[in-house]
């Protein structure tokens, strides 16, 4: 047994997943781009007042979850939690309010960490793809952020996914409807879970955010902030409305949909599948923050964007069975006997990669036998013995390992001229 294992929540990511991973990455980067976001990478750690001041006081995140240590100059450090403040400290940081707006920026595979207890799909050290959008509040963005996040999953074969859609207000008009929920709740705080007891007294929107089974009947007769827009949040949402219907997207209104984060306002939305006509976790979510770059010191700011997670997704595509590639295998394999040999075979391998060729050789000091063993488990479609007889003939036996067995002996194996066998692996790969 070793010695040490992944931590708990964590896991490797091995060979026969990373062709999957790939693929999430090539169809997120060749979206975005399309959309005419830009990428960007930000540290996987901020100063804890990023993610103190953006995320809320009262959520779980900062609360219970957040990775948070000094370091050796005493300074608070948090472990990314989530993508948008990260992107919205760099976009101040670097006066990207100078350029022309909104600003689009994507992110791919960034590491997101959360003490939580892990669960599938869900592990405390995650990855993430997103988008934000900021310095502008055209709810068309709002629009295209979603057709964005739903076109990904489109072109990554993922079926049956609905759009969960609502506006949870803003400054101007949010106050009134929490202190609706804090009325309705307050005559059934004995009944409710120690955590929502506790959303209660400091931030009650969390209270429809709620996991536990015993509160899901609360949470469903609870007030809507639909009930409760402004004017001008409910022309907002309406106008995200008509954009959608014109995208001709699958969108639902989910009037108790809220996410887990203070910053958002107006626009939430979230992605997941349906099965049996009951709808799964979210795969990916996100919605407006109008006011998170004041949170972080800028001036008003709107903004948009959404998250994503890669294990969820991957998951969701093995779940649905959509065809996912296997490992790159090799190509060709050589398999060498003697010394002299083990250097032509080196040689030779380099000259086959440098023509794109995918080369497994052999190594140690092994029998033809188990040479041959190691070619036919590789998974390479030719394999290139040399040996004495070889080197001295200039001319390599070439055995065709997808041969069947019943094929007559010069279909499975013939001699190339070594001058010619780089061309001629070429040709017949």
């Amino acid at each position: 047994m070793p010695s040490f294992k992944a931590v708990q929540g964590t896991r490797d990511i091995l060979p026969d997943l990373a062709p999957a991973w790939q693929v999430v990455e090539t169809v997120v980067r060749e979206t975005c781009e399309r959309y005419g976001y830009q990428r960007i990478e930000t540290p996987i750690f901020e100063e804890t007042g990023v993610y103190a001041r953006s995320v809320g006081a009262g959520t779980d995140i900062v609360e219970k979850e957040m990775y948070t240590f000094k370091d050796r100059g005493d300074t608070s450090l948090t472990l990314e939690p989530e993508g948008t403040a990260g992107v919205v400290r760099a976009y101040l940081e670097h006066g990207m309010f100078t350029q022309p707006q909104p600003v689009k920026l994507y992110y791919v595979r960034a590491p997101i960490f959360r003490y939580e207890r892990p669960q599938k799909g869900r592990y405390r050290e995650h990855h993430q793809f997103g988008c934000e959008a900021l310095g502008e509040s055209d709810p068309a963005l709002d629009a295209e952020l979603i057709a964005l996040l739903w076109e990904i999953y489109q072109r990554l074969g993922a079926r049956d996914i609905v759009i969960q859609l609502n506006s949870i207000g803003d400054q101007n008009c949010r106050p009134a409807y929490i202190q609706r929920l804090v009325d309705y709740y307050t005559p059934l705080k004995d009944d409710l879970c120690d955590d929502c007891k506790v959303r209660l007294v400091k931030n009650p929107l969390r209270l429809l955010d709620c996991k536990e089974p015993q509160d899901q009947p609360k949470i469903a007769a609870a007030p809507k902030s639909a009930d409760y827009l402004c004017a001008a949040c409910a022309a907002h949402f309406a106008a995200v409305r008509g954009y959608l219907d014109a995208l001709a997207l699958p969108y639902a209104i989910n009037p108790l949909l809220v996410r887990g984060l203070d910053y958002y306002t107006r626009t939430v939305f979230e992605l997941a599948p349906e099965q049996a006509g009951r709808r799964q976790s979210a795969i990916g979510g996100g919605g407006r923050y109008d006011g998170l770059a004041e949170l972080l010191g800028g001036k008003p700011t709107p903004g948009i964007g959404f998250g994503s997670g890669m294990e969820r997704a991957i998951e969701l595509l093995r779940e649905q069975g959509v065809p996912l590639p296997d490992p790159a295998r090799p190509q060709v394999f050589i398999a060498a006997l003697g010394a002299e040999a083990k250097t032509a075979a080196v040689t030779l391998a380099q000259q086959l990669r440098a023509t794109d060729l995918r080369v497994q050789m052999a190594f140690g000091e092994r029998s033809l036998k188990a040479q041959m063993r190691a070619a036919n488990g590789s998974g390479a479609r030719w394999a290139v013995l040399i040996g004495s007889g070889e080197l001295a003939n200039a001319a390599y036996a070439v055995r065709d390992l997808a041969a069947p067995a019943d094929a007559p002996d010069d279909a499975k194996q013939q001699t190339i001229a070594r001058d010619v066998l780089v061309a001629w692996l070429r040709e017949h790969t």
